[in-house]
């Protein structure tokens, strides 16, 4: 167990070197990176973890097409995948490949010493196997004879095999998923490991192969090599030195905090991952979190329906930054979100440039113009002071907490609230009227400086998203102090030092033109559609409709059927139950702090037995729903008008 209570483990999956990366994997990466920085920040000693999964039949057939040794294949690959995270700026600790000697030489050992206590046996296997996702099935599984997975055709085998015991550890892997709710997330994934895989019946796992020789021999019999999941999922424990003549890392960091996965693979992490450590002896990860997946409006990427988006193409266009913004704040971790050119372009436009680059460019611009670019010293305090100083110190404790459980888009809208707070400031105290009366110069210095000082707190706010921005924002206020751009120092009001010099430069997010030609062709798809013609109505009727601002608190599923949610909104301090028939598109937890437009004067309805006093309101397309919301946070109860 770990000995110091700081530490934080956390990993991605290893990906497959079978061909290049498109921005959806980099979406698990960037998340990981956030918060492994994130931890960082707040003074945990953290090891993040990735990799490549380098061996099996799939990349030795391709390289023998290729003319290549399977090695010299991958090597390729995996620099592309390390430029790409260098790219992305991905702060990873360790980069593990599995044919690396030291995961070789301790998977060997894993093998050998689960065979030496009976879980491993040799048989014969007799099945279908997709070679694309290097997974066995039965019969039953088949989706009309294809893989389940992926729908590709799979091909009948029949060869001598090691098998792992998987089955004899079923009732204790579903009463460990009872007692540790938490272990793996979201709530709907935990659900379908239970129903769908762990009480129907485990069956035993395969775990060598003879029909090809590209993997980690079994040592004791080498005509077989070890198969997929016992090799690849152990790289997380190998990495650490796990059964080697240095298990330092493995001592003080395991077990894992939190593994970072797609869900098509959390059956994978979460059942058959910690039944081998079961049977090791091992204590389980803390947490398995299975997200979903980014989508381009055609479906899911793929490089085989030739929809994939270079996330190098994107960084070079639009800055790094500017991505893992959009991968950050667009999508609520575990659900599918959908990615488009206008989608990155508005983020970029209003909340990069508008918002936070706006911010900070009037802020130097009115420090230079009226104090000779130089932080002035506050003086006196006025209206509005008070109120922007609270927020701006509550939102690292909400933030913290927010990141805590992976809710990396909320823990953005949380600082973004403080940005539009921020700039509402401007506006309230109006500085450049103030300028024009030297007795108000006192007063105009408070707020200068308040600006300054909530840009600082900022700065360092938004530095596990988007690490290249607080150094562009510090050089440009002048802050060279190191501890003026820690967590500590956000915790308290007041540190930045006046009279310090600034250097305001060029905007740090200029906003991007309305003729950029990828803009144009999401904009010439809405064009095609051309839009019914509906009956006018009067002023006097909208005027019936009482539409308001909700925020949803709680939401669950409604029992006995697939479209309903019951949903609990705050309107205004009151809160309403609402059931709406978005249980296909939204998970419950995605929907929990989110903004919604509720028609607040419908007559109420029962819809399965469950009473609903209004209607939330959504638009579809193609089958596709989606929710009417606010684009930024504020309070419900307002009337949309």
């Amino acid at each position: 167990m770990k000995e110091n209570k700081k530490t934080f483990y956390i990993t991605t999956p290893i990906y497959y070197p079978s061909d290049k990366l498109h921005i959806g994997h980099s979406y698990t990466t960037v998340a990981a990176d956030a918060a492994a920085r994130f931890k960082r920040l707040t003074g945990y000693d953290v090891f993040f973890l990735t990799g490549t999964d380098e061996h099996g039949q799939k990349i030795e057939r391709i390289a023998k097409e290729k003319g290549m040794q399977p090695k010299e294949y991958v090597d390729e690959i995996v620099d592309w995948i390390k430029d790409l995270w260098n790219t992305l700026d991905v702060s990873y600790d360790d980069f593990i490949r599995t044919t690396d000697e030291r995961h070789v030489k301790s998977v060997q050992k894993i093998f050998k010493k689960l065979y030496d206590q009976g879980d491993i046996y040799k048989g014969i296997y007799e099945g279908w196997y997709c070679t694309p996702c290097e997974s066995f099935w039965t019969e039953r599984q088949l989706d009309n004879g294809n893989c389940p997975d992926c729908g590709r055709p799979v091909e009948l085998i029949k060869e001598e095999a090691y098998f792992f015991r998987l089955s004899k550890y079923q009732d204790r892997m579903i009463k460990y998923i009872e007692e540790n709710p938490d272990f793996i997330q979201p709530a709907s994934r935990r659900n379908e490991m239970i129903n769908n895989f762990l009480k129907p019946g485990l069956e035993d796992l395969c775990v060598s192969r003879t029909s090809f020789k590209w993997g980690i021999p079994v040592d004791f019999d080498p005509d077989h090599v070890i198969y997929v999941w016992i090799d690849a999922l152990s790289n997380y424990i190998t990495a650490l030195g796990f059964l080697s003549d240095d298990d330092e890392k493995y001592s003080k960091y395991w077990p894992a905090d939190v593994h970072l996965v797609g869900k098509e693979i959390v059956r994978f992490h979460t059942i058959i991952w910690p039944i081998m450590l079961m049977a090791l002896g091992q204590p389980l990860p803390k947490k398995v979190f299975g997200h979903g997946w980014l989508i381009l409006e055609g479906g899911k990427m793929s490089k085989s329906k030739g929809n994939v988006v270079d996330p190098k193409v994107l960084v070079e266009k639009y800055g790094v930054d500017a991505i893992r913004y959009f991968l950050l704040r667009e999508i609520p971790f575990g659900a599918d979100g959908v990615f488009s050119n206008k989608a990155l372009i508005d983020r970029i436009n209003f909340d990069l440039a508008n918002d936070l680059g706006n911010l900070v460019n009037r802020t130097l611009a009115m420090i230079e113009r009226y104090f000779d670019g130089i932080i002035p010293e506050p003086g006196e305090t006025g209206k509005f002071d008070e109120e922007l100083k609270e927020m701006a110190l509550k939102v690292p404790h909400t933030v913290e907490g927010l990141m805590n459980n992976l809710q990396f888009s909320n823990a953005l809208s949380e600082i973004w609230k403080l940005i539009s707070r921020t700039n509402k400031y401007i506006d309230e105290t109006t500085p450049w009227i103030l300028a024009k009366d030297k007795e108000k110069r006192g007063r105009l210095a408070t707020v200068l400086y308040n600006l300054a000082e909530s840009i600082r707190i900022i700065s360092v706010l938004i530095s596990p998203f988007m690490p290249n921005t607080p150094p562009k924002i510090w050089y440009q206020m002048g802050l060279k102090d190191s501890n003026l751009q820690t967590w500590e120092s956000i915790q308290t009001w007041g540190k930045l030092s006046a009279g310090t010099k600034i250097n305001k430069g060029d905007p740090i997010f200029p906003r991007i033109e309305a003729e950029d030609d990828l803009k144009e062709a999401d904009e010439k798809e809405d064009k095609d559609a051309e839009p019914k013609k509906e009956a006018m109505i009067t002023i006097d009727e909208f005027a019936r409709m009482d539409l308001r601002v909700a925020r949803v608190l709680e939401a669950e599923k409604v029992e006995k059927t697939d479209k309903l949610l019951k949903l609990i909104l705050d309107v205004g301090g009151e809160k309403r139950q609402v059931v709406s028939g978005i249980a296909k598109h939204y998970l419950p937890e995605e929907l929990i702090g989110k903004n919604v437009i509720l028609v607040a004067n419908l007559k109420p309805a029962k819809l399965k037995g469950i009473e609903s006093k209004g209607m939330i309101l959504a638009v579809s397309k193609e089958g596709e729903l989606s929710l009417l919301t606010t684009d930024k946070l504020i309070d419900t109860g307002l009337r949309v008008k």
